[in-house]
This record gives C-alpha cells, sequence and structure tokens, in this order.
C-alpha cells in the first residue's frame, strides 16, 4: 500500500474519535466520514509502519445510517464528526466506544451500559469560541479546519445559539469599521484572538467574551454600542487580555466593559453565577440528566461527608450539598472558586466549603489532615486524574467514588488504577452531551470492596526506590486504543530515553534486542510521547 493508491475497502467498525475503520492487507485504514457496513473507495492519504489513513473518493455501497449532512459547512469545518449519518447510528458508536475503552483498557467486565441521547441536536451549546483571522485583507472568524489552525468562516452553525451568529457578525463589523486586525499566531501580531460566549439557558442572559493581543483594547466603547445594537439579550461584554503564544484561549486578566461580568443560569434547581473563566457542562439539559445519575450513584445521607475534587463554578458539589451533611470543593482556577463560593450563598447552602488548589495537592493535603470522607466525586478535565490523586482518594477510603469522564480512555485506565486499590467497578452509564461531534460523557460508580490500603508498587533494583509507574503494556494499549497501531516496548523505551525519562529494565527493550534495530518510525514517536503525557509522565 502507497500514498495515493485507491482501494475499494469495506468499513467494519470506528476509531476511537468517529472515522471509520477498514482494512487492507492486514492494516488498518482510517477513513473520515466512512460508516460501519459500507464500501467505500478511497485514496491513501498517509501510509506509516502498521496503519494508514484515507479518504472517501466514492461511497460504492452505502449504509442505510447515511444521511445528507443538514450542515453546508460539514465537509470544510472541524468542529463536528457526524452529520452523515443518522443519530442512532452516532449514539450507537459512541457507546460502542465507552464499552471498548472499560472492558479493553479498563478490565471491567459491563453487563450493560446504558446510552442516553440527546433529545435535541442543534443549538444545544451554551458556549461558543470563534478563532479570529485575517483572509483576503479582512477579519473571518468560524472553527478550525480539521487537524489545522485554518479558519473556516462559518455564519450559520447548527449546534450553537442563534445569538451566537449575531454576535459574531458585530465583532467582525467592528473590527472592520476601525481597522482592527485579527491575531497572526505565526508573527504574534494583530489584537483579536477569540470570540467567546457563554448563555443562561434558564435565565437567556448572554456573556460576550472578547480575546485580545495586547495590554489595551482600542475602541472599546465603540465595540460595546456595536455589540448592544446586535444583539439585545447581551448582559454583560468583557475583554480577556491574552498575550501569551500558546493555544490557551482565555488570558489571565480581564477587563469587565459592560454590565456585571458575568451571567447567571439555572441547573436542578440551583441559581448559579458563571464568569467566562468558570467550567459549566455546554449542553444544559443533558447536563441534568448527568448530574442526577451522579447523585443517584453517590446514594448520599444527611450524616454523611462528600469531597468534590475537580469543583468548576461548584454546579455537582452543591447538588451534592443538599443531600449530604458536609461539602467540600476543590478547584485550581480562582474565578472559579469564587463563583462557587457565590452560588452557595445565593442558594443558601452553608455545609459547603471551597478552596482553591490543585486536586493532587488538595487530595494528599485533606488525606494528611484525615478528612475521610464517605464519597468522592471526580469530573477531571480529559487527561484524566493524575497517579497522586489515586493514591491520596484510595487513602481516604471513601465507601464510593463517582467518576464523572468526557474521555473514555482515561476513564479506563483509572478505573483500572483505582480497581488495583480495591474499588470495583458496579455501574457505568453514556450519556451523549456533544451531538454530531466526537465527545461522549461518562459516569461510572466504583465501591470499595478489598483494603484500600494495599496499593500495587514497583521497585526500581537499581535505586531501591518504590515509585509506581505506567506499565509498558498499558502505555501499548493507550496508543492502540487512540491511534490503532501497536508499539514495540523498544520504542516506548527508545522515546522515553529520547524525552530525558529514566529508565528501568524491560525484557525486549533497545539494550536487549534480539533482531536488527530500526529507529521508531515518527508517527509512532508522536503517539507514544503523546502517551507518556496522557500517563503524567512528561508536561503538557
Amino acid at each position: 500500500m502507497k500514498t495515493n493508491d485507491v482501494l475499494d475497502l469495506a468499513v467494519t467498525g470506528y476509531a476511537s474519535n468517529g472515522e471509520g475503520v477498514a482494512r487492507a492487507d492486514g492494516e488498518v485504514v482510517f477513513i473520515p466520514g466512512a460508516i460501519a457496513g459500507e464500501t467505500v473507495r478511497a485514496r491513501i492519504v498517509n501510509v506509516g509502519k502498521r496503519c494508514a489513513h484515507g479518504e472517501i473518493v466514492r461511497v460504492l455501497k452505502a449504509s442505510a445510517r447515511r444521511t445528507v449532512p443538514a450542515c453546508p459547512d460539514f465537509f470544510d469545518c472541524g468542529g463536528c464528526d457526524f452529520w452523515h449519518m443518522d443519530y442512532e447510528e452516532e449514539c450507537r458508536l459512541k457507546q460502542q466506544r465507552v464499552i471498548d475503552a472499560l472492558t479493553r483498557i479498563g478490565g471491567a467486565a459491563l453487563k450493560e451500559l446504558p446510552m442516553h441521547g440527546a433529545k435535541c441536536c442543534e443549538g444545544y451549546r451554551n458556549k461558543v469560541q470563534f478563532p479570529v483571522a485575517m483572509q483576503n485583507g479582512s477579519p473571518a472568524a468560524g472553527f478550525f479546519r480539521a487537524r489545522t489552525h485554518e479558519v473556516v468562516s462559518v455564519k450559520n452553525c447548527r449546534i450553537q445559539p442563534g445569538c451566537a451568529g449575531r454576535v459574531r457578525a458585530a465583532v467582525l463589523e467592528w473590527m472592520q469599521q476601525y481597522s482592527i486586525r485579527a491575531y497572526d499566531e505565526r508573527a504574534h501580531t494583530g489584537y483579536i484572538r477569540h470570540i467567546y460566549l457563554r448563555v443562561g439557558e434558564a435565565t437567556g442572559q448572554l456573556l460576550v467574551c472578547v480575546v485580545a493581543n495586547c495590554e489595551a483594547l482600542p475602541k472599546k466603547k465603540q465595540l460595546c454600542r456595536t455589540l448592544l445594537a446586535a444583539e439585545p439579550q447581551i448582559t454583560s461584554i468583557v475583554v480577556s487580555y491574552n498575550t501569551g503564544t500558546g493555544n490557551t484561549v482565555l488570558g489571565m486578566r480581564e477587563e469587565v466593559l459592560y454590565g456585571p461580568g458575568y451571567i447567571e443560569d439555572e441547573l436542578l434547581g440551583l441559581r448559579l453565577r458563571l464568569s467566562a473563566r468558570s467550567f459549566y457542562q455546554v449542553n444544559h439539559d443533558q447536563a441534568e440528566r448527568l448530574y442526577e445519575k451522579a447523585l443517584e450513584f453517590a446514594a448520599l445521607d444527611k450524616t454523611q461527608t462528600v469531597l468534590d475534587l475537580y469543583c468548576g463554578t461548584g454546579t455537582i458539589t452543591l447538588c451534592l450539598a443538599r443531600q449530604a451533611g458536609r461539602a467540600i470543593g476543590v478547584e485550581i482556577v480562582d474565578a472559579a472558586i469564587a463563583d462557587a463560593k457565590q452560588n452557595a450563598a445565593r442558594n443558601g447552602l452553608t455545609n459547603t466549603e471551597f478552596f482553591c488548589a490543585d486536586a493532587s495537592e488538595a487530595a494528599k493535603r485533606l488525606a494528611r489532615e484525615g478528612t475521610r470522607p464517605d464519597v468522592i466525586v471526580v469530573d477531571p478535565p480529559r487527561k484524566g486524574v493524575s497517579m497522586d490523586v489515586v493514591d491520596a482518594m484510595a487513602k481516604m477510603s471513601p465507601a464510593r467514588i463517582i467518576y464523572v469522564s468526557c474521555d473514555p480512555a482515561t476513564l479506563a485506565r483509572d478505573v483500572k488504577l483505582l480497581a488495583q486499590r480495591g474499588y470495583a467497578l458496579k455501574r457505568a452509564e453514556a450519556f451523549d452531551l456533544f451531538p454530531r461531534c466526537a465527545h461522549v460523557e461518562t459516569v461510572v460508580l466504583l465501591s470499595r470492596e478489598t483494603n484500600p490500603l494495599t496499593v500495587e508498587v514497583r521497585m526500581e533494583v537499581e535505586t531501591g526506590e518504590v515509585k509506581e509507574h505506567p506499565t509498558y503494556k498499558r502505555i501499548q494499549e493507550y496508543v492502540q486504543e487512540k491511534y490503532g497501531f501497536k508499539v514495540h516496548t523498544a520504542y516506548i523505551a527508545e522515546v522515553k530515553r529520547m524525552v530525558g525519562l529514566d529508565m528501568h529494565k524491560v525484557p525486549n527493550a533497545v539494550d536487549q534486542r534480539k533482531h536488527e534495530y530500526h529507529p521508531c518510525p515518527p508517527e509512532k514517536v508522536e503517539a507514544i510521547k503523546d502517551a507518556l503525557r496522557h500517563f503524567g509522565l512528561i508536561a503538557e
């Protein structure tokens, strides 16, 4: 198989990102836009050592699940993944993705995994981020084309609220009228990086945040006038100053131009304050269903203490507090903790405590202080929880751990780690908070079954130091699950040396190879580095 070969391929399943999976001469071929059960004619666009990537030339035998995309920008914009299939098939593949991860990586024996699809697949997002760029001398805003930083100008995104298009157009009008250039990430010049907005589903309040690459934004009064004339729903306008060179959207300093600088929303009967930097689930209705299930799994009573280690604005913590005797929330973002405390006060929940800290440090501190929560809830970012957090949770010995996850692979990894510390997976349910996109949320219940202080360790023979490491097998499983190809332990050892990690002896590693050695291919180097970042061995 070579680049530009055109092959007729049978699509048998899906990769973790929703791409169709086929095989040619025993090699895996990933094909975006292909549906299981189809036969497609595909052009090979990239060939690795053990997998390839293709693009559809023609669908020879279409699935009954194939649909005409309702979004005209679907094939250019990288924002959505599944407009080419019906929603039932999308839910099926997401459900299977969670099952595969929990069984293959997590080692769980699932009897069932309910999948809760969304009632509505359009206009559901309550948060929007438009990257901005100059195109043909004029500012443009939309979404990045898949696997690029090229902005596709999308005027009417079907999963965004209607106000998003009007706000986008107003900011671009202001930029054009006053010759305010968009940010150029290569040259690090220009002003406007992103247009960011957040909507209160229950209240209708709208916060608009313009992200700027400067210390002081020019023509601020004119910006406010233009925005308010275009969208009367706006209740707050904020500038976020971000002069960094990375991919982080929001900066650390904000200036409120209009309104209080935040909005309010209602979720499960709670009145919540949300600033631009606050974490809040993007799908209001599905978030309520997800949190209701987490509350059911927690099974609290008024005598119990619950710890929420990634509390954001305190949404889950406050829901838990209504059922618990004491609720503790931890979050690393100062603004989110300020919102959480305000939210507790406005809802009259006096049995709550919030403090700002990294989840790992907070968990270790609480364990040292002898805090023994009856239930721990975690809703971590995509990379999952660190080994320190896993160990600290086990040391605190809660009866139940409720894990809410946006990444099935990291969830499965952590489920396995917790199983090694005496916590068995009892129930798991999946929720689609991102219709037409590849992400899926899962909530699981883990119950303590064995001595929580029993911890599996590995002994470093050379130093005598006791450490816990992700095994080579676990790294191989991660790469196989995410990228669809295998990596030899020799390659893992090579990349670990490459990034400066300490080594320990491993059978069949580079030092003990029996066959002629070939350097690790570039795509496998990147996949292994991704795994090392994922397991917290190297920095993001």
